[in-house]
């Protein structure tokens, strides 16, 4: 059972704020029922690990996933053909959302949707999470709480509406197929589609080619995906005197509607990605190196010293002194 580890050990304690533009982590939990499918539920499961480890290979990560089995009490739960999977209960620390719940059933699955207090659990959670989806009898759990044909799940952070969907009874092959199509677009949707199509070359060898359409490869990048790689350009590029100008070059868009778009797909605006990035330099500097702040902030593209202590007053309340003995206290060296 993959568990992500967001921290990038190098950084030390940055604020939350300033770690968000190195990587995030993205809360995936699959809701299990008695006979759920283990093919659908594992498919899922397997994809976010698989983009777990593609994108590790990357100097700078976009995100992480956290995936996690849930059932209402928590403990074994045994999928169709027996085989037992560990599971977390449900509790009032899920109202918060996820940016992802599969619901998979089961024969379980009937009992549960006359069962109220899954039912409540369901819509509460479902009010503050960014993706819905079921996998074969899940759908059931879905429709008696009201949400299986919503037209649009709420949205966190900028993140774009994605609509629940009901998905077809299938047999176990095509059930595997369903589940991961649904995964894949979220791989895609935040990793991009080289990696959610190295995710189904990997896991379906064969199966990038049948997903062409509905990964959206139509030969040219999307929106997104220029967007994407744009925001990879400034982190890359963070410690030399650029601008958002070039950033909307990198995109091939106009300045105008690529700080639209930026703002859309990442949740903040180029600039503050920017500066959130230099910032995350300028920390992991100040933390492992006897650098003068000056000639910190020369080289992680803050400009002087004396701006950069605006910056860190302004941002952090400390000062960029104050934060080198916070860190080195905080990790003990």
């Amino acid at each position: 059972m993959p568990y992500a580890n967001l921290e990038p050990a190098v950084m030390g304690w940055v604020p939350a704020s300033v770690r968000s533009s190195q990587s995030e982590v993205r809360h995936i939990a699959i809701l299990l029922f008695d006979g759920f499918s283990l093919l659908g539920a594992g498919i899922v499961a397997e994809v976010f690990h698989m983009a777990n480890e593609l994108s590790s290979a990357k100097a700078r990560a976009e995100c992480t996933y956290d995936v996690r089995f849930l059932s209402v009490d928590g403990g074994n739960v045994a999928c169709s053909s027996s085989v037992r999977v560990w599971t977390d209960g449900l509790d009032a620390r899920h109202y918060g959302g996820f940016d992802a719940l599969f619901v998979a059933g089961g024969k379980g699955a009937d009992e549960a949707a006359s069962d109220e207090r899954i039912i409540e659990w369901v819509r509460r959670v479902h009010s503050k999470t960014t993706v819905v989806k079921s996998i074969a009898e899940g759908r059931k759990v879905l429709e008696a709480a009201g949400i299986a044909h919503a037209h649009e799940v709420h949205a966190r952070c900028g993140a774009p509406m994605i609509h629940a969907v009901r998905e077809e009874e299938a047999s176990e092959a095509g059930d595997r197929y369903e589940s991961m199509k649904g995964a894949l677009l979220i791989v895609k949707r935040d990793l991009g589609l080289d990696v959610s199509r190295g995710v189904a070359e990997r896991l379906m060898p064969g199966s990038a080619a049948k997903l062409v359409s509905l990964l959206g490869d139509s030969g040219a990048a999307s929106a997104g995906d220029k967007i994407r790689a744009a925001a990879r350009w400034l982190q890359d590029n963070c410690e030399r005197p650029i601008s958002v100008v070039d950033a909307a070059q990198v995109a091939a868009m106009s300045e105008r509607n690529f700080l639209r778009r930026f703002k859309i797909e990442m949740g903040i605006t180029p600039s503050d990605y920017l500066l959130q990035a230099r910032l995350a330099v300028t920390c992991a500097l100040l933390t492992d190196s006897e650098l003068p702040v000056d000639k910190i902030a020369r080289r992680s593209g803050m400009g002087n010293g004396d701006r950069l202590a605006k910056i860190f007053r302004k941002r952090l309340l400390i000062s960029p002194t104050e934060y080198r003995m916070q860190s080195r206290r905080d990790s003990g060296s």
